[in-house]
């Protein structure tokens, strides 16, 4: 079997490869490039794998008018930049030990070795620079059939790298079939080390969980992660439940992992989220317990935010949002408080003029942004 695509007929990738079996190296590219390809998902890395030795890597990348950049010498990786890209290029490994996170690896292995050390079967793919597939493993069959699959026995794995509890239940988000289920030897290693996750960085469980929640349909995977436990150590008290609904009345509008993140929990201290993405759960979290129309939560939280917000809001109430909710939050977005402070002066002043806009404005969101300056001028007594 041969793939094909611009991700490997790319100057770069072939530059790469080239140098490599010039030389007579083996040289392929692995993992995620190969799995998408044959997916027809989108390719943006390419890893490669070679026997040849990172020093080896590096003097022929410079003998080819290549930089080599040393990212990753311990681990054998070498970033090659070809045509203004970089390329990771990792030397065959096999695992001489293993520390939760970290892991002595020894270089000089074989392919089938190498593949061995990979996570899943359908990572341990790989295909020459004429697109022939390598498939030692068997990680073709399970990719075909959406079957997420350790390599070895899930125990093993795991104890090798406790941030593959996590992985596991992304991948199946991003691309096992849901119809099948879950693999239940992989759910009960994960229940039985999901203490182990709390020994693990706040950034790379966010970063994990970002990319769950970023999948079409995580609600599967979710509750999975709530009945083995694994839910508990990332996400203490996280409720579930509203997911599945959630994703339902999102029928695949546009939206960020922020908006699922807020109806699964309003605690956010196992994680480490960027200020900016803190201030939008914040926004959003705090506008599921108010009773604004949509209009009113376009207005103050924006077109972006107000969506989420609504539709969070939804989803926990297990309440449909009206047919023209998108119009509504829109016209929020876009809509001016008609009221100035000029409005108002020189008859109230000071702390009664701040007074006096505030309760306009809190009358014009609950009339669903529909007075006027003359109405609003009505209410305050001052027409």
């Amino acid at each position: 079997m041969k793939l094909a695509g611009g991700w490997l007929a790319n100057p770069g990738t072939q530059a790469v490869l080239g140098m490599l079996t010039g030389a007579g190296y083996h040289a392929l590219a692995v993992g995620g490039c190969v799995r998408n390809a044959l997916l027809g998902v989108p390719v943006t890395d390419v890893d490669i794998a070679t026997d040849a030795l990172p020093e080896t890597v590096s003097d022929l990348a410079e003998k080819a008018g290549l930089r080599p950049v040393p990212t990753g010498l311990a681990h054998g990786t070498i970033t090659v930049v070809a045509h203004g890209e970089g390329f990771e290029v990792t030397t065959f490994r096999h695992d001489a030990e293993t520390f939760g996170r970290h892991a002595r690896v020894s270089f000089g292995a074989s392919l089938h070795q190498d593949a061995a050390r990979r996570d899943f079967t359908m990572n341990a793919l790989y295909a020459q620079a004429d697109g022939t597939l390598v498939d030692p493993l068997g990680g073709l069959a399970d990719l075909r059939a959406r079957r997420l699959r350790f390599v070895g026995t899930p125990d093993a794995r795991i104890r090798e790298d406790f941030l593959r509890i996590l992985r596991f239940f992304r991948f199946h988000a991003q691309y096992g079939d849901p119809a099948q289920g879950l693999d239940p030897d992989a759910l009960a290693a994960c229940a039985e080390h999901s203490a182990m996750l709390e020994t693990l960085s706040r950034e790379r469980i966010t970063a994990e969980l970002k990319k769950l929640l970023a999948a079409a349909d995580p609600a599967p995977a979710v509750a999975a992660m709530d009945r083995t436990g694994v839910l508990a150590h990332v996400l203490p008290g996280a409720m579930p439940q509203a997911l599945p609904v959630l994703v339902h009345l999102e029928d695949g509008k546009p939206g960020g992992w922020t908006r699922r993140l807020a109806v699964l929990t309003g605690d956010l201290a196992g994680l480490r989220l960027s200020k900016a993405e803190t201030r939008d759960f914040t926004r959003v979290r705090d506008a599921f317990g108010g009773m604004d129309t949509a209009a009113a939560l376009g207005w103050r939280l924006g077109l972006r935010l107000g969506s989420d917000a609504l539709l969070g809001r939804a989803a926990l109430l297990e309440t449909p949002p009206a047919a023209d909710w998108q119009a509504q939050v829109a016209r929020g977005a876009h809509a001016d408080f008609p009221l100035k402070p000029a409005d108002l002066m020189p008859v109230l002043q000071g702390p009664d003029l701040g007074r006096a806009l505030a309760r306009a404005q809190a009358h014009w969101l609950d009339q669903d942004l529909r007075p006027t300056r003359g109405d609003l001028l009505a209410f305050l007594g001052l027409a």
